[in-house]
């Protein structure tokens, strides 16, 4: 886990001193998620609201850390997490990206029972593209791929994974 940490400080500070250009902005969208592993679970449409900062390390090349509360989970078993997304965005064309990066969720609260057999973070990958318009308006969507077994029963595996689709604005 200090790997981890560690790692994402190094994007972060790379990002930042390296930086020609930097913006902060806002997201907000829809989450379609569920559960995967030893588990049959229907899926849960909710929703995801945060903010993020975009440094610009070339013409092509960003990074984009973000701060997001994200409701989760399936019909029946919900959870909500605060996710920290390090995306590493390049610029295929003006105005739309690629992106892929490390997401680490740390669990803010889960349906009863759920909450009692769950660990408390999360972590996984996302990928996705973006259509950022010149006054600042972006439409994105991402898919999250959760690698970590967030299950706290021996023998059981559950993971996170979850499309998102939603809008924002960079000032």
């Amino acid at each position: 886990m200090k790997k981890i940490m560690l790692s994402i400080l190094a994007v972060v500070a790379f990002g930042t001193a390296n930086a020609q250009d930097i913006k902060f902005g806002v997201k907000a969208g829809a989450n379609f998620s569920n559960f995967t592993g030893d588990v049959d679970s229907d899926g849960l449409t909710s929703f995801y609201i945060g903010g993020l900062v975009d440094f610009a390390v070339s013409e092509k090349f960003h990074v984009q850390p973000e701060l997001l509360y994200s409701m989760e989970g399936a019909k029946d078993a919900e959870m909500s997490f605060v996710r920290i997304p390090i995306m590493a965005k390049y610029y295929v064309a003006e105005g739309f990206n690629l992106q892929a990066g490390p997401s680490i969720g740390f669990k803010v609260s889960a349906d009863d029972g759920l909450d009692e057999v769950t660990k408390s973070m999360d972590f996984g990958l996302g990928f996705g593209a973006a259509y950022e318009l010149p006054i600042g308006v972006f439409f994105d969507a991402r898919y999250n791929l959760g690698l970590s077994d967030i299950s706290d029963v021996n023998g059981f595996e559950l993971k996170t994974t979850n499309f998102q689709v939603g809008l924002g604005y960079r000032f």
